[in-house]
C-alpha cells in the first residue's frame, strides 16, 4: 500500500534550481556556494593531495549520492490502533447489504477464483459491466449474443474491455496482474466444460438460470455462490449442496428481484443490487426472469 506524504514532492526538497539538482543548501547536502569549502579552496575534489571530507560528496557503491533528509513519521503507543489495513474493500460493488453498507466483491485474484450464480441474466450483465468499469477485461462466454451485444455497443463496440463468444469459441486471454480478465459463461443450463479456465488474474463467473444436474459438480468447485429467487425445491436441494441453515432455505423463494444470496465457505450475505441510471437505462429494472 503506497502511502503520500505532503511536502515530499516539494521543489526545494531536492535541490535549489542548479544543474543537476544536488547543490541543495542546508541540511540536504554541501551548500552550492563553490567558496563554502574552505577560502584557499583546501579540500576540492581538484586540488593535488587533497582529502574529501567525511561524508560529503562521497558516492555510496549501488546506492549513488546521498539523497536529501527527511524527519521520520513515527506514532505514539496510543495512535497504534487507530491504524487500519483496507483489506477486503477493493473490487466489484455489487450492491448493499442487509444493513446498508456496500458489499465488495474481489474478482482480480491473483489465484484462481471460480464463482456460481443462481440467477438472472440481468444481474449477470451488471457484474460484467461493473467489472469492466474497475480496469478488468471481460470475455462473455454465451449462446445468445444478441442479449449481450447491446451492452458491448454502449461500451464503445468492444473497444472498452469487452468481448462475445460463441460457446467453446473463447480464445486465451492472456491475463496478468495488469490486465485481469473476467470470464462470463452464460451457456445454459447444461454449460459445457470451458476451455478457458480460472487461473492467476482470471476468475470465471458461471451462470445458471436454475438448478440442473451440472449445478452440484459446479456448486463444489466454485469458491462463490450466489443464489437469487428459485422454487422450494430448488431451495431443499440447494441448502443440502452448501450446508445452509433452515431460514436461509425457506427465505430463497421469497427473495426480491436483484437479492442474491452469496455463500462463500462458512459466511453468507444477502445483497441487493441496485442499478444506477446508466444501468437502469441499459438493462432496466431489476428482475430474476429473463
Amino acid at each position: 500500500m503506497a502511502m503520500t506524504t505532503g511536502g515530499a514532492t516539494a521543489s526545494g526538497a531536492y535541490g535549489n534550481g542548479n544543474s543537476g539538482g544536488f547543490g541543495a543548501p542546508g541540511p540536504y547536502g554541501v551548500s552550492g556556494d563553490p567558496g563554502a569549502r574552505g577560502a584557499s579552496g583546501a579540500g576540492s575534489a581538484g586540488s593535488p593531495g587533497s582529502v574529501p571530507e567525511p561524508g560529503r560528496g562521497r558516492l555510496r557503491s549501488g546506492f549513488g549520492l546521498l539523497g536529501p533528509r527527511h524527519g521520520r513519521h513515527s506514532l505514539s503507543v496510543e495512535q497504534v490502533d487507530s491504524l487500519a489495513l483496507p483489506i477486503g474493500d477493493d473490487g466489484v460493488v455489487i450492491g448493499v447489504d442487509a444493513e446498508g453498507q456496500p458489499a465488495v466483491l474481489g474478482l482480480n485474484r491473483p489465484t484462481p477464483y471460480d464463482v456460481v450464480l443462481i440467477g438472472g441474466l440481468w444481474t449477470a450483465q451488471v457484474l460484467a459491466l461493473r467489472a469492466a468499469a474497475t480496469g478488468a477485461r471481460v470475455a462473455v462466454e454465451t449462446g445468445r449474443a444478441p442479449a449481450w451485444m447491446q451492452m458491448v455497443h454502449a461500451m464503445g463496440g468492444g473497444q472498452n474491455g469487452m468481448s462475445v463468444h460463441d460457446v467453446g469459441r473463447v480464445p486465451p486471454q492472456g491475463s496478468s496482474a495488469g490486465n485481469p480478465v473476467l470470464v462470463v459463461r452464460d451457456c445454459g443450463m447444461r454449460p459445457p466444460r470451458g476451455r478457458v479456465v480460472s487461473g492467476p488474474w482470471q476468475s470465471v463467473l458461471t451462470l445458471l438460470p436454475y438448478l440442473s444436474p451440472v449445478a452440484p459438480r459446479l456448486l463444489r468447485q466454485a469458491r462463490l455462490v450466489g443464489v437469487q429467487r428459485v422454487s422450494p425445491d430448488e431451495a431443499a436441494e440447494i441448502g443440502r449442496a452448501l450446508a445452509l441453515p433452515r431460514g436461509d432455505v425457506d427465505s430463497l423463494p421469497t427473495l426480491a428481484d436483484g437479492v442474491t444470496l452469496w455463500c462463500a465457505d462458512r459466511d453468507r450475505q444477502y445483497v441487493m443490487t441496485q442499478p444506477t441510471d446508466a444501468e437502469t437505462g441499459l438493462f432496466g429494472t431489476p428482475r430474476r426472469m429473463d
